[in-house]
């Protein structure tokens, strides 16, 4: 019998869903997240830690622009919902930073600390207090774009597809563009592979936090991107979401990154000259 789709065992998912054994040498990505991550903490101004919850995990680090009206793009880290921090993904802000725009990258707590639900309240408690904090910085509150790679995907998938007035009392648009980058937007088979122990997922959380699951009604427009190099599940996840995505009548774009893997999928950020940022910054102009 199968336990999704047409895999059979742990092993069979695990070969599709371990990024870090995915990858010859795991350790070139992570060590050149945490130096670039460092330079950029250095070299480029900055306001880290700053509170936007009550627990000492919901934290988020801003990066302004020179311009007091540059438009924000919150980028929500991955880490398959239980590792890493906002200080191994600083490095995101150089190239958006460098084109003008102000970048907020968001810390939350990690499984099993928390649920994934939780980690989406926190998501969601990161972009209502920036379109309602009185805290100084260059950015303006009403152009706000939001992103995020793997486990960052499913976040700004929810965040999209939030009911920012009923919820929040907040206006409805008050995210103009979501990018999803090596996102997961159908929890399943998760729940049968090697991280499961971790992240304790039920029916119950895989049915609220699968976005392919509960696409909205209305939503900004939202750009999909995945590495070519990725695993078939990472690129059928990312292909099947914007096909379900567009099939709700929603506006979208597909952008998939010839020769990139699930990590240098995002390098993109580190050069506004690359495919991926010249693809990002397009579409936020448009978007905005």
């Amino acid at each position: 019998m199968s336990l999704y789709r047409n895999f059979e065992s742990q092993e069979q998912i695990d070969l599709e869903y371990d990024v870090e054994a995915s990858v010859p040498d795991f350790m070139i990505y992570a060590n050149l997240f945490v130096g670039e991550s460092e330079k950029v903490r250095q070299e480029m101004n900055c306001m880290l830690d700053v509170r936007f919850g009550p627990s000492l995990d919901e934290t988020l680090d801003i990066f302004p622009a020179a311009d007091p009206d540059a438009p924000i793009l919150v980028f929500v880290h991955g880490g398959y919902w239980r590792m890493l921090t906002s200080k191994e993904f600083s490095f995101v802000a150089r190239a958006p930073v460098t084109r003008g725009y102000t970048v907020i990258v968001t810390n939350y707590s990690l499984c099993p600390k928390v649920s994934i639900d939780e980690i989406t309240r926190q998501s969601r408690a990161a972009l209502a207090w920036l379109r309602t904090t009185d805290l100084r910085f260059n950015g303006n509150r009403n152009r706000i774009f939001v992103s995020g790679h793997s486990a960052g995907g499913q976040q700004t998938a929810e965040l999209l597809g939030t009911d920012w007035k009923g919820e929040y009392g907040l206006d409805a648009d008050i995210i103009k563009g979501g990018i999803s980058i090596s996102g997961l937007f159908d929890l399943r088979p998760l729940r049968y592979s090697f991280v499961q122990p971790k992240l304790l997922l039920t029916h119950d959380t895989i049915e609220r936090q699968s976005p392919l699951f509960h696409l909205p009604k209305k939503a900004p427009p939202l750009l999909v991107s995945v590495g070519g190099d990725e695993s078939s599940e990472f690129s059928r996840q990312s292909s099947d979401y914007y096909a379900a995505w567009r099939g709700a009548g929603l506006s979208g774009e597909y952008f998939e990154q010839a020769a990139k893997n699930h990590f240098t999928a995002i390098e993109g950020f580190l050069d506004p000259d690359s495919a991926l940022f010249k693809t990002m910054d397009r579409f936020m102009r448009y978007g905005d």
